[in-house]
């Protein structure tokens, strides 16, 4: 079932984060579903409901350019008949705003984010409030950003610049938006920290605070969240890979940037360094197979196994059927 992301930041504030994924072609898909109702194979009961939990599917402007939009959107609406159990919302991930319009009267995405923050912030707000005006006279929800995250991800090139929490009660008083990616210290890409960096705790403290005085339980949002796990980068280091110093967000941060309003936790690298690991393994060990199916099989219960591990980090693990309740009310 496609909800919006304020159904499910709604339900979930200051006690989880909603896991938002990013994905690309049919085995992320068939992954991201499986993992998100607690299973990895194709038999096993429908839901664990330790482990099941509703989600954000995220489609960038590099995977709606990659071959054609409606191919994603056509295995998403596909996806949604075949786990009829899933809750879940699809969100247009760093859009501009002629992206966003269409997205908007696609009449398919039930969220999008609008990414003006490279711009000045009167300029920032001057485009938000319009996609905000147009999303909402069909009642799809909106995400900004303000500030800067740094490192790359597809398109998305920044500067650290820490978002300034009086700015941001402001940014959502004159744009009306629904929710705000804030930079606290995370960065896009694969290369995140170095040393023992980590998130600004302090800094989201004061932003909770200023935002709720305009919006009560205002839902922020962290990008650039993926952990980068050291075991993965290992993996694909020693399948032929050159990926040194990879570092991401310490998972066991999730958790306490939820109590503080962060509701959406994005996901990208992570997904992508399962799926080259698994890639580079297989044809390694296998240099006489050509079969692009066979490593595909076992990407899907391995993408399956770290969407619940992720879930059970962003403790949205076993929160599904309380948001199926809710929802029926």
């Amino acid at each position: 079932m496609i909800v919006t992301t304020k159904e499910l930041f709604k339900e979930a504030y200051g006690k989880y984060a909603i896991g938002a994924y990013n994905i690309n072609n049919l085995e992320q898909i068939v992954g991201l579903f499986r993992g998100n109702l607690g299973k990895t194979a194709k038999n096993e009961d429908p839901c664990d409901n330790a482990a099941s939990a509703p989600f954000i599917i995220q489609i960038s402007r590099g995977a709606r350019g990659y071959t054609d939009k409606r191919f994603l959107e056509g295995m998403i609406r596909n996806a949604d008949e075949v786990f009829p159990e899933a809750i879940f919302a699809v969100h247009l991930d760093h859009g501009t705003e002629d992206v966003c319009y269409d997205c908007i009267d696609s009449g398919f995405y039930s969220s999008v984010m609008i990414d003006a923050s490279l711009e000045p912030f009167e300029k920032n707000v001057e485009i938000v409030k319009r996609v905000v005006d147009r999303a909402h006279a069909k009642d799809i929800v909106v995400e900004a950003e303000l500030g800067q995250l740094g490192g790359v991800e597809e398109d998305v090139v920044g500067s650290v610049k820490l978002t300034d929490p009086a700015q941001a009660a402001e940014f959502i008083d004159k744009t009306n938006v629904d929710s705000l990616a804030v930079a606290i210290g995370t960065s896009h890409g694969a290369f995140k920290f170095s040393g023992k960096q980590g998130l600004h705790f302090d800094v989201l403290e004061k932003i909770q605070k200023a935002v709720n005085e305009v919006k009560p339980n205002f839902p922020l949002v962290m990008h650039g969240s993926s952990s980068v796990p050291a075991e993965w980068v290992a993996r694909i280091n020693n399948a032929g890979g050159a990926m040194k110093n990879a570092s991401g967000v310490d998972e066991k941060q999730y958790l306490p940037a939820a109590k503080l309003g962060v509701t959406k936790i994005n996901i990208d690298t992570d997904g992508r360094l399962v799926w080259c690991a698994i890639h580079r393994e297989f044809f390694r060990d296998h240099p006489e197979k050509f079969d692009l199916r066979e490593p595909g099989k076992v990407f899907m219960p391995a993408y399956a196994e770290y969407i619940i591990h992720k879930n059970q980090m962003l403790g949205s693990a076993g929160q599904l059927e309380e948001v199926r309740k809710v929802l029926k009310k």
